[in-house]
C-alpha cells in the first residue's frame, strides 16, 4: 500500500482523518480526541512526511520507523496523531477485504457486554443512583462504574464525605443486579486509596481504576498486593516500555489502553499481547463516543484477553457537546446491555458530511 493522500478534518475537540491510496481507495480513521486540532497539525507535519509515498507492507514497522525519524518528540502527542493514521488504513483494509476490522484482526461481528461509565464528579451520589436505575431500565445495563474522589486530587474529595457517601448509595441502588466499578482518576496516595478500597470491598465493587497517580507505578502496585478486588489502570501510558514496566511488575490487575491515546490498534496489539503472556486482561479505556468507542468494539470482538465489559460514556450533549451529530447514523446503540459490532466492512460507519462541512480541513499529498 502506498499512501498518496492525507487530509484531516477538525475541530478542538475531534479529528477525523481520510487516507487515499494510489488506488484512490479510502479509509477513515481519527486522531485523538481533545486538541485534536493540534494533533491534526502534528500528523501533518511530523506523521505525512514519512508516509506518503511510502510502500506500507508491515504497519508496525512503518509506526516504528516514524517515531525513529521524530525521536526527539516521544510522548502523547505525535502517538495521538499516529493513531489517525493507523486507524484509517484498518479501514481502508478493511473495505479493500469486504470484512469488518474486528475479523481482519481474527475476530468477528457480534455483540458485547457493556457497562455504563458516569465521566461526572458534580453529581449527587442520590443522583447518580437514579440515573444508574433509568439507564439499567431503558438500556439493560448490568454494570455501572463512578467515579470516586478528585481528578488528581492530591487525597481530596469532590467535596467532603461524596466518596464515603456514593459508594454504598450506588451498591444499594442497583449493587445487587450489577457489577460496580469506580474510578479515583489518580487522586490517592497508597494509605488513602487502600483505605477506600477497602470500602468497595465492602459494599461489593469489583473494579478500582487508578486509584494512585497513574505515573507513579510502584504506588498503584502497592494497593494492588494489598486489596483483593481488580485495581485496573493504564489508560494515559502510551510509552511502550512504560507498558512493559507495569505488566512484568504486575502493576495493575487488569490493563486498560486508551487506543487513541497509545497510537491506534498496532501498537494496541503489542500491549495485548504483552498482557497475554502474563494472564491480564484487558478492558481499554473508551470515555467517549467518537469513534474511539467503535475502535474498541472491533478490538474487544477479537483479542483472547478481553476483560468483561466495554466501557461506554452514558454523558451526552450537556457534558459532551462536541459529540453530537458525528456521524450519519450513531453505531452506538444499546440493546439489552450490549453495544453490537456489525459486519459492515471496516469501521462500520460514515462520518455525517454536515459535521465535515463546519469543520478545518488540511491536507498533505504525494508529490
Amino acid at each position: 500500500m502506498k499512501i498518496k493522500r492525507i487530509e484531516t478534518f477538525c475541530n478542538r475537540y475531534v479529528g477525523f482523518v481520510r487516507i487515499t491510496d494510489e488506488t484512490g481507495a479510502t479509509g477513515w480513521g481519527q486522531v485523538s480526541t481533545y486538541n485534536s486540532d493540534i494533533t491534526s497539525e502534528i500528523l501533518h507535519r511530523q506523521v505525512a512526511p514519512y508516509t506518503l509515498g511510502a510502500e506500507i507492507t508491515d504497519l508496525d514497522d512503518h509506526l516504528d520507523r516514524v517515531f525513529e525519524r521524530e525521536h526527539k518528540f516521544p510522548g502523547s502527542y505525535l502517538y495521538r496523531a499516529m493513531c489517525g493514521l493507523d486507524t484509517a488504513v484498518w479501514d481502508l483494509r478493511g473495505k479493500q477485504a469486504g470484512k469488518p476490522v474486528a475479523a481482519l484482526l481474527g475476530g468477528s461481528a457480534g455483540p458485547l457486554r457493556a457497562y455504563a461509565s458516569s465521566m461526572k464528579r458534580d453529581i449527587t451520589p442520590a443522583a447518580e443512583a437514579e440515573r444508574f436505575k433509568r439507564l439499567r431500565g431503558d438500556y439493560g445495563f448490568d454494570a455501572f462504574k463512578f467515579r470516586v474522589g478528585a481528578e488528581c486530587g492530591r487525597n481530596q474529595d469532590e467535596w467532603p464525605g461524596r466518596t464515603e457517601e456514593i459508594i454504598p448509595t450506588i451498591a444499594r441502588a442497583v449493587g445487587a443486579e450489577a457489577d460496580l466499578l469506580a474510578d479515583a482518576n489518580s487522586c490517592y496516595s497508597p494509605a488513602r486509596a487502600i483505605e477506600v478500597g477497602r470500602i468497595m470491598q465492602d459494599n461489593g465493587l469489583v473494579h478500582y481504576e487508578e486509584p494512585c497517580p497513574y505515573w507513579e507505578l510502584e504506588q498503584t502496585k502497592e494497593v494492588t498486593d494489598t486489596l483483593d478486588m481488580d485495581v485496573t489502570g493504564g489508560e494515559q501510558d502510551c510509552d511502550l516500555p512504560t507498558w512493559r514496566r507495569m505488566i512484568e511488575m504486575k502493576a495493575v490487575d487488569i490493563v486498560q489502553p486508551d487506543i487513541c491515546y497509545l497510537g491506534g490498534i498496532s501498537r494496541t496489539l503489542r500491549v495485548v499481547r504483552m498482557a497475554e503472556a502474563a494472564g491480564i486482561p484487558v478492558t481499554p479505556h473508551a470515555a467517549n463516543l467518537s469513534m474511539v468507542t467503535l475502535f474498541t468494539m472491533h478490538l474487544l470482538r477479537a483479542i483472547p484477553n478481553a476483560g468483561k465489559y466495554l466501557e461506554f460514556s452514558i454523558e451526552g450533549e450537556d457534558y459532551y457537546p462536541w459529540q453530537d451529530g458525528l456521524f450519519r447514523k450513531s453505531p452506538y446503540d444499546i440493546v439489552d446491555g450490549k453495544a453490537m459490532v456489525t459486519d459492515e466492512p471496516g469501521w462500520g460507519v460514515e462520518i455525517d458530511p454536515e459535521w465535515l462541512a463546519r469543520s478545518s480541513y488540511q491536507m498533505s499529498e504525494a508529490n
